[in-house]
């Protein structure tokens, strides 16, 4: 029996962001799968038990169990016929989300042991708090998501972690030079330059952190932008273009509908 479930589509936080959670009773025997998700959730066996499948692998859970599905990868999971699990799970997206959880043991164990850990269980008790806001909840539901992810780095670290984190802070620092500068016509080999590395490298590292190419993420970061300025000022089109960086308003145009699937004065109609 489904008890509580909640969607998020708040595009305030493309840093990192609570995107789902819920809580449910399974009935004997209830699957879900094969299936592939697009974030990342991190299940919680709050009591009962139940199995999980991924990576070739078949994972036997029980109370204090919690399993990881990570994007773009073939899962299916199965409560037990005799003593079906009650599970609460926490849904994430972001660009920063899967550097995060690489600080921890997650990403490679797949399943771990909460064990009766209160804070753990506190961060997914307080997302069904949180979801009766009617102000300000995706904050809310961000904070909790920080308090997760930090409690997750000291219960389950990942013995790689200084690595991790030297590789995720010339991505963070990537990331933060594009927020900076992101309406000046910056190149890929500025930003390397100005971090001091390598230009195949800073590719590299920023892909394996946020799942895209740096180039592909400055082109969708400038449309985000325009979207807000869209949405939020009467400035034209042409200004809006020459403020994310693009000199031909046509050209910015042709891209936009590419990105967005609608024209810079349809989207603004529509908005």
């Amino acid at each position: 029996m489904l008890d509580y479930i909640f969607s998020n589509d708040f595009y305030k936080n493309i840093d990192a962001m609570i995107y789902t959670c819920g809580y449910e009773s399974c009935a004997p025997g209830h699957s879900y799968g094969p299936i592939m998700r697009n974030g990342y959730l991190i299940h919680y066996v709050l009591n009962g038990m139940g199995i999980y499948k991924a990576r070739g692998k078949i994972f036997r859970l029980r109370e204090g169990d919690a399993f990881l599905i990570c994007p773009h990868e073939l899962i299916y999971y199965e409560a037990d016929l005799h003593t079906p699990w009650t599970y609460t799970w926490i849904g994430m997206q972001g660009i920063k989300i899967k550097g995060y959880l690489e600080r921890t043991s997650l990403p490679d164990d797949l399943v771990v042991h909460f064990g009766h850990d209160d804070q753990l269980r506190l961060c997914h008790e307080k997302m069904s708090e949180a979801d009766r806001l009617t102000q300000n909840r995706d904050l809310m539901m961000n904070g909790i998501l920080y308090e997760y992810l930090f409690l997750l780095t000291q219960k389950f670290p990942n013995s790689r972690a200084v690595v991790y984190e030297k590789k995720a802070s010339h991505a963070e620092d990537a990331l933060k030079y594009i927020e900076d500068h992101y309406c000046d016509p910056i190149t890929i080999q500025e930003i390397s330059d100005h971090l001091g590395i390598n230009r195949s490298y800073l590719h590299r590292v920023f892909k394996t952190f946020t799942g895209v190419s740096i180039q592909s993420y400055l082109l969708d970061y400038r449309i985000r932008q325009a979207c807000i300025l869209l949405k939020s000022t009467d400035l034209s089109v042409r200004v809006i273009a020459h403020s994310v960086s693009f000199i031909d308003p046509l050209y910015f145009s042709r891209i936009f509908r590419q990105k967005m699937g609608v024209s810079p004065s349809e989207y603004r109609r529509n908005a």
